[in-house]
């Protein structure tokens, strides 16, 4: 018999929805201390998730929802790249 595969469901935190994890992009601060996407959901660090959408970026900024999750600043470099991986999907 075959077993269903379970999918990985992470919270955005812009809609705050239940989302497959590879419908999200990931922000990480990395243990060097630094901000990045992930793009692939396997580096190392600790991760906060957003949907591709314009309007779940706008929440999570305005409610710095990413800042609290991730438990520091995120420079407004980062909010741009967001922008344009959203744009580019």
């Amino acid at each position: 018999m075959a077993t269903t595969r379970r999918i990985p469901l992470r919270r955005c935190n812009g809609c705050g929805e239940m989302k497959p994890k590879k419908e999200l992009i990931r922000v990480i601060h990395t243990p060097e201390d630094t901000i990045e996407l992930d793009l692939t959901g396997k580096k190392n660090g600790r991760g906060a998730y957003v949907c591709k959408s314009e309007e779940c970026l706008r929440l999570a900024m305005r409610s710095h929802a990413l800042e609290r999750s991730l438990s520091v600043t995120i420079p407004e470099d980062i909010y741009e790249r967001l922008r344009k991986e959203i744009a580019d999907a």
